[in-house]
């Protein structure tokens, strides 16, 4: 046996050195699952078995799809003109407080994806995944939840429509509901207080 390189060309060395490391590699410890990994395949399991007995819904007329489509279309109108009412949890009512514009906006939603995918080198090699927060435009984290409303308040002194904050329950309504109720507290009636 004269040399064994002269018969093997050094591809062949890097590609076996690279094959035995794959082979090693793949003999580790089988992994044991998480209680987590466990309830989902079992969860899967009986979501599985509920479709097989009851099947999907028979939806013909997607009457909600279409409504919602009419709301969503109504609220994008250019110069919607709303009214503003705060209800009072104390009285039960509702008070009128701005003339306004569009529907208000809770205060967390946000204008951009509250998520974004990281991904990171995992110590053995290979890629992982994860979702951290993203921060708005204006480089501050939005809440997942909020009390507050912004609204497009008509500004009483001039032609103007200023965003307004409003922590407490709003009703942003297409007309003016004081008209319709008899309950709410009308203009009237807060000018004799």
């Amino acid at each position: 046996m004269n040399n064994i390189k002269t018969y093997f060309p050094p591809t062949f060395w890097s590609l076996m050195a690279v094959g035995l490391v794959c082979v090693v590699s793949a003999c580790d410890e089988p992994r044991t699952q998480t209680s987590d990994e466990v309830q989902r395949e079992q969860q899967e399991k009986l979501l599985a078995e509920g479709t097989a007995q009851t099947g999907m819904p028979s939806i013909k007329n997607f009457r909600e799809r279409k409504l919602l489509k009419d709301i969503l279309e109504l609220r994008d109108q250019t110069g919607l003109t709303t009214y503003t009412y705060v209800f009072s949890e104390m009285t039960g009512k509702y008070t009128f407080f701005c003339h306004s514009v569009g529907y208000g906006i809770p205060y967390a939603t946000e204008y951009t994806n509250p998520q974004k995918m990281e991904y990171y080198r995992l110590a053995g090699g290979g890629y992982g995944v994860t979702t951290l927060p993203q921060a708005d435009p204006n480089g501050l984290f939005s809440p997942s939840s909020a009390e507050g409303t912004w609204v497009m308040c008509k500004d009483p002194n001039g032609p103007d429509v200023k965003p307004i904050y409003i922590e407490p329950r709003v009703i942003v309504s297409p007309f003016d509901m004081e008209k319709h109720d008899s309950d709410s507290e009308t203009k009237a009636d807060k000018k004799s207080k």
